[in-house]
């Protein structure tokens, strides 16, 4: 990929690390909620990272193959799982000489 390199994906999981150690240490000792807004945010962040990541790589390939992958933002935006069931569908046609 053309996008990633060694040291941005080590980089990165080096902070996701240290944030989720973070995490562990920072939050709250003995309440009785079960989901409060600090894990609430947790949550969204993870998504919204690997919303971002699923896209680069959806650029990556599309360009490797020579495709649009514009079109397809609006989709994955609305429904990320299944536009990218369908995108992979789509890149592995065969291409038309």
């Amino acid at each position: 990929m053309y996008v990633w390199s060694k040291r941005l994906v080590i980089g990165l999981l080096a902070c996701f690390v240290t944030l989720l150690g973070l995490f562990l240490f920072q939050g709250p000792g003995g309440e009785s909620s079960a989901l409060n807004m600090h894990t609430t945010r947790w949550i969204m962040l993870n998504y919204l990272g690997l919303v971002i990541w699923v896209f680069v790589w959806m650029i990556d390939q599309a360009r490797v193959r020579g495709r649009n992958v514009w079109v397809w933002l609006v989709p994955f935006l609305l429904a990320p799982l299944p536009t990218l069931m369908a995108l992979i569908l789509f890149l592995q046609r065969p291409m038309k000489s």
